[in-house]
């Protein structure tokens, strides 16, 4: 940095440019290049919301009472319908005057709830592998980070005892995301309950993050249906991948009222409130028939198979069992790790894969493949990495 220009903050030292806008800015140069770069990395849904969704869109538009700001809580249709969500689909009752609150989608959610219950030295459990932005959350509100493993030995599931054998007096928050990302794995409803009473006994909040319920998974299950959850817990979740309305931003988090209130003072001060149209657009979303859900689900099993293949193409192994818009692999042993394998199919044949240690250190010998492709396009990235590999 020249010496004239003002130095940015200390906390932005704290974290890093996203991965992705790094990765992107690559594939972009490389195709300015003239090179055809096939893009497997990132779960951005390439599919439509539904005709429905775009028409109440296109209607409340038009309406030139519906420009203007909006409350800071949301409309009371758009938080009656994610109330009814829950209860249709989780067997969640939520009280839809204070304990949902409408987010600019879920991302920005982590932010304010660590904003909100994070004092400066205070400790959030994260998990690694898991996403990133709880890491980078946590260091801008200035509370210090501690990884909890999650191992294939492990299921990918917390050890609640190795945890709290390791000493939790000044963890604040615990965040966990199941169904997972970036591994796929799915959590029971004892699962739950066990985290639930952990976090209960030591006075942690535990916020479930929980946008791939409905992705290539037929057992909806919230962390706010286990008994006790409502002292402890917050869920977080969003239309993005359930409904393919990842850039319309629009997601929830649900609660106890005084959780979320408290996230109320911190988001208030950020934004000024939602595009209406947007959230009578969601409304329409949420109301959504359970074959929508079974439609998509039928595009995603076939996407699936060819990234099954693709995988047995780079000597993986993994678990058929995944859930969730991606599919979650182990590199041959033979390979050193990951993120040198990418990158030298990105260099060769032209195709992005995401390397496990994006999301930690527990991911360095994983990669993973984005459904968010038809199978056409996954089965040409599958010729192009056969013949390279092929060629050595």
């Amino acid at each position: 940095m020249n010496e004239d220009t003002i130095k940015p903050a200390a906390r932005a030292s704290l974290v890093e440019e996203y991965y992705f806008s790094r990765k992107l800015k690559q594939i972009a140069e490389m195709r300015q290049k003239g090179l055809s770069v096939i893009n497997l990395g990132i779960g951005s849904p390439d599919l439509p919301p539904s005709e429905p969704v775009i028409e109440a869109l296109r209607s409340a538009t038009a309406n030139p009472a519906n420009h203007g700001y909006q409350s800071y809580n949301g409309i009371a249709e758009l938080r009656n319908a994610f109330s009814e969500w829950y209860k249709t689909w989780f067997r969640v009752e939520l009280n839809p005057s204070d304990e949902i609150l409408p987010l600019i989608g879920s991302k920005e959610g982590i932010m304010h709830i660590s904003m909100a219950f994070l004092n400066p030295g205070d400790e959030a459990l994260i998990p690694n592998p898991g996403y990133p932005t709880y890491e980078a959350a946590t260091k801008l509100a200035g509370g210090k980070v501690r990884y909890y493993d999650l191992t294939e030995e492990g299921r990918w599931l917390p050890e609640i005892d190795k945890i709290e054998a390791a000493g939790v007096s000044n963890v604040r928050i615990m965040w966990v995301n199941y169904p997972h990302m970036p591994t796929g794995t799915k959590a029971s409803h004892d699962v739950f309950r066990a985290l639930v009473f952990f976090a209960r006994k030591n006075r942690i909040l535990l916020v479930n993050d929980n946008p791939y319920s409905f992705i290539l998974n037929d057992e909806y299950v919230s962390i706010l249906a286990a008994e006790g959850a409502r002292e402890t817990a917050l869920e977080l979740n969003s239309l993005s991948k359930s409904h393919n309305m990842a850039g319309w931003r629009i997601g929830m988090v649900g609660g106890h009222a005084d959780y979320i209130r408290s996230i109320v003072k911190v988001k208030s001060n950020m934004d000024s409130g939602m595009f209406k149209p947007l959230q009578e657009a969601a409304v329409t979303a949420l109301q959504a028939p359970g074959s929508r859900y079974e439609e998509l689900n039928n595009i995603y099993r076939s996407r699936r198979r060819a990234a099954e293949q693709l995988m047995r193409t780079l000597g993986c192994t993994f678990d058929r069992e995944q859930s969730g818009l991606f599919l979650w692999g182990r590199i041959p042993q033979f390979r050193k790790e990951a993120e040198e394998y990418t990158e030298q199919i990105l260099n060769d044949a032209h195709v992005f894969i995401t390397p496990g240690s994006v999301f930690g250190t527990n991911g360095k010998n994983y990669v993973r493949i984005s459904l968010c492709a038809t199978e056409v396009v996954i089965d040409e990235a599958n010729d192009r990495i056969k013949h390279i590999l092929n060629d050595r």
